[in-house]
């Protein structure tokens, strides 16, 4: 009994920036090397996507630059639409906290994690704050912050905050100092390349110490934002569907048809008889056995498929043929892309040159290139005979 009592006095909950202090690996901030890239595409991924959401041709800027014994500089700054000021302590100073991740749609980044991982990560390494500059308009004033998180609670700390003159009209600017190498230069360069070649309408401008690089824009069609869907019948669990009808005041057939996508009357009609249940209903009243059955019934009842094109966004074959051309001086270039939008859709570029080498760039929705929390791209190489060429 003592020493139950004695435990008992141990335990506490665990925040999430706890947690993730001394699981940094999961974070992708396994080793100082893999600090930079990690940084470099989280806070790329968030500057694409708003400007995507913002319907602007995305110019970002990124520096690197050593400030003392293994401490990097590392600056992202985009012409998105910025962010209201009383968000920014939460966007970069507190982990999991975002706008993407109860919508069904295509983004970069969706868990509310990546950049506010870097901010814990500087914190950790070198014990300087964040800074944060943004802007929502030309009317409007920017504002600064050095920003940093409150480990034991999950919540962020505000060094500072303060109104800054700032020569750009809307977007954001972050710069996070850690400990770090540049050994893996020639992988975050390559990142870059296609990073650039899958986004042919951003334009990056990079400096690194005393070198710069530019990777134009070959389009100047701004990329439509994809629209958030509601969940289908077919891919929804009992947890969620409970969820979602304790939180409704909804009649059960407007339930359906409201909150489920592809669910008209009719359908919604079919699943209220084979679940046996009234249409006119309280969703919010049914009990957890009525519920299983009304989850048995959508997933029984034919729906047709998401309207995968409303919540996607595929780059195209004519994009991913010139975005190769631009980055690649090859012979001969070509892409192929699938016939029908699906979940899972995806392109695939062909590239040969006269250097006895042959390249394949495989690319999927969501528009990146590399492996993150939101989104993965996976090899085409077995859809597609390559042998014919």
């Amino acid at each position: 009994m003592v020493l139950a009592e004695e435990l008992a006095k141990q335990q506490r909950s665990i925040s999430v920036a706890e947690f993730f202090e001394k699981n940094k690996h999961l974070l992708g901030f396994d080793s100082p090397t893999r600090g930079v890239i990690t940084t470099i595409k989280e806070a790329v991924d968030n500057a694409l996507d708003a400007c995507e959401e913002a319907q602007v041709l995305p110019d970002i800027y990124i520096s690197i630059k050593k400030t003392g014994t293994d401490v990097f500089r590392i600056i992202v700054e985009d012409n998105g639409p910025g962010i209201v000021p009383a968000q920014v302590p939460f966007v970069f100073g507190k982990l999991l906290y975002g706008s993407r991740f109860h919508q069904i749609r295509q983004t970069r980044g969706q868990q509310g994690i990546g950049i506010s991982a870097a901010v814990l990560y500087a914190q950790l390494t070198s014990g300087l704050p964040t800074v944060v500059i943004s802007r929502t308009g030309a009317k409007e004033p920017a504002h600064r912050f050095e920003i940093q998180i409150k480990i034991e609670t999950n919540e962020p700390d505000i060094i500072s905050q303060q109104p800054f003159e700032w020569d750009r009209i809307h977007g954001t600017r972050v710069q996070i100092e850690f400990k770090s190498t540049m050994s893996a230069k020639k992988k975050l360069l390559e990142y870059l390349k296609y990073t650039s070649v899958v986004n042919p309408h951003a334009r990056f401008r990079v400096e690194l110490d005393d070198e710069s690089f530019t990777f134009e824009r070959v389009s100047q069609e701004v990329i439509a934002c994809p629209l958030a869907i509601q969940p289908h019948p077919h891919g929804i669990e009992f947890g969620q569907l409970k969820r979602m009808a304790a939180a409704s005041d909804e009649k059960l057939i407007d339930f359906l048809v409201n909150g489920f996508s592809r669910v008209g009357k009719k359908i919604a009609q079919e699943m209220c008889d084979k679940s046996g249940l009234k249409q006119t209903a309280k969703v919010k009243g049914l009990s957890a056995e009525e519920l299983k059955n009304l989850l048995a019934a959508m997933q029984s009842v034919a729906v047709p498929a998401p309207p995968t094109t409303q919540c996607l966004s595929p780059i195209g074959e004519d994009l991913i043929r010139r975005g190769l051309d631009k980055e690649f001086q090859m012979d001969f270039v070509s892409a192929r892309a699938g016939s029908r939008p699906r979940v899972t859709q995806r392109s695939s570029g062909l590239q040969t040159g006269s250097r006895s080498c042959t390249s394949r760039v495989p690319v999927q929705s969501p528009n990146v290139s590399q492996p993150s929390t939101g989104s993965r791209t996976t090899s085409p190489s077995r859809a597609s005979r390559w042998g014919r060429f």
